[in-house]
């Protein structure tokens, strides 16, 4: 069997499936994006979590918390590391992302230190944001690593397909 392409799932995608329906329709249709990823095309991918994304799934109300920690049971955990820890300040110090969302930093860093080809994300403040993954990027390089495709789940869900 072929290697799969890998995916991180940063903590905004188990939070969207263990969630209420929201009344925000934009949330609410983020929401069923990711169930309809989900559902049809995590198969297809090496799905991946981190001890970040363990930490932050477990946070919040009890019984979702536990709903997004069964979601997420049986991916691959990766270790945040020194060298992680590292390249996630040089994102910080870079100023594209504050230090207050260090979090998010540790996604980019995690994922880029372990080759990921994809991070999944609803996050678009500091993570899918066109507007700094251009520089973002060149840091993760800068330190010898390569920024995985950021995206959401709808840029995820398929090529093209034939008619």
């Amino acid at each position: 069997m072929p290697n799969l392409p890998t995916v991180y799932l940063e903590t905004t995608i188990p939070s969207y499936l263990a969630s209420r329906p929201s009344k925000d329709l934009v949330v609410a249709g983020e929401q069923l994006l990711t169930h309809e990823w989900w559902e049809t095309r995590r198969s297809q991918f090496d799905l991946y979590v981190s001890e970040l994304v363990i930490e932050e799934a477990s946070a919040g109300d009890p019984e979702r918390a536990q709903q997004r920690l069964a979601l997420i049971s049986n991916l691959k955990p990766l270790t945040i590391d020194d060298a992680t820890m590292q390249l996630a300040q040089s994102l910080i110090g870079s100023g594209l992302i504050p230090a207050k969302a260090a979090a998010d930093a540790t996604h980019l860093a995690i994922s880029s230190r372990c080759g990921i080809d994809f991070l999944l994300t609803w996050n678009c403040r500091h993570i899918a944001n066109a507007q700094i993954l251009k520089e973002l990027s060149k840091v993760v390089e800068e330190n010898g690593y390569s920024l995985p495709f950021v995206c959401t789940p709808i840029e995820l869900m398929g090529g093209v397909q034939d008619d």
